[in-house]
């Protein structure tokens, strides 16, 4: 699919959510929340959630496998009880190792079906890998270097003042920010419907009119953080890509 077609796509959707969207704050991998909601689908649809939610107390006991602890959590979870979210609370506060996240899922799933209930209206749940931060999303953003090069201890002040200076105007702010030999990491927090090609399109433009030191071409994810390899491997795909232009154009001209 085009990228720009996709993009708009994206864009329009973020345009129809309802003011009154949740936001999960955690950074939870995102095959693990896929995991979560398969498994609460296919468990509810038994006949086991009420005992689940009558046995709640073997959540607290350390001796219980971490099989039945997940479906007491994704049944207590589908309950409108108050109780229900109360246990699920508790157990979140010092849960089994390895059961964090799970926790996490459920109680965020369990509080939005109790608003739900409480408010008498539908509520909007959006979770990404990075989480976010009360109704903004946070992202990975990745700055490539021209032609391979670190970038000078000017060079990189200017590209975090002026990410620093375009965040604060659209609500946003940095929480992390890393420079590499040839490229630099930031990880940024932003409102759900910020316009983020603009945002990122016009750090790169303005830093550019002092050296053009930043390639036109970025990376923007909320699925996680990029590690060091990943990274690599994007900017082998670019080197390539570069590359087979430069062969086209030769080929084109001879």
């Amino acid at each position: 699919m085009d990228e720009e077609f996709l993009y708009k796509r994206i864009q329009k959707a973020l345009e129809n959510i309802p003011e009154n969207f949740n936001i999960l704050e955690e950074q939870i991998d995102v095959q693990l929340q896929i995991e979560y909601f398969e498994f609460a689908g296919k468990f509810r649809k038994g006949k086991d959630v009420g005992l689940m939610i009558e046995q709640k107390e073997l959540l607290f006991d350390p001796s219980q496998p971490a099989e039945l602890k997940r479906k007491i959590l994704v049944a207590l979870a589908s309950s409108v009880e108050v109780e229900s979210f109360r246990t699920i609370e508790k157990y979140f506060k010092n849960p089994d190792e390895g059961m964090r996240e799970w926790s996490v899922l459920a109680l965020q799933e369990s509080r939005m079906l109790l608003q739900s209930s409480l408010l008498d209206e539908q509520q909007v749940f959006i979770s990404t890998g990075l989480g976010g931060k009360g109704q903004k999303l946070r992202y990975f953003v990745v700055f490539l270097s021209q032609g391979g090069k670190e970038l000078t201890a000017m060079q990189k002040k200017l590209l975090y003042d002026e990410l620093k200076y375009v965040l604060d105007r659209n609500e946003g702010e940095i929480e992390e920010f890393t420079t590499k030999l040839d490229y630099t990491t930031a990880v940024v927090i932003l409102p759900l419907k910020a316009l983020l090609k603009d945002i990122f399109r016009g750090v790169i433009d303005e830093c550019n009119q002092y050296g053009n030191f930043l390639k036109d071409d970025m990376v923007i994810t909320n699925v996680k953080r990029l590690n060091p390899v990943e990274i690599v491997e994007i900017l082998n795909q670019q080197k390539m890509g570069g590359e087979m232009d430069k062969l086209a154009d030769e080929e084109s001209s001879g």
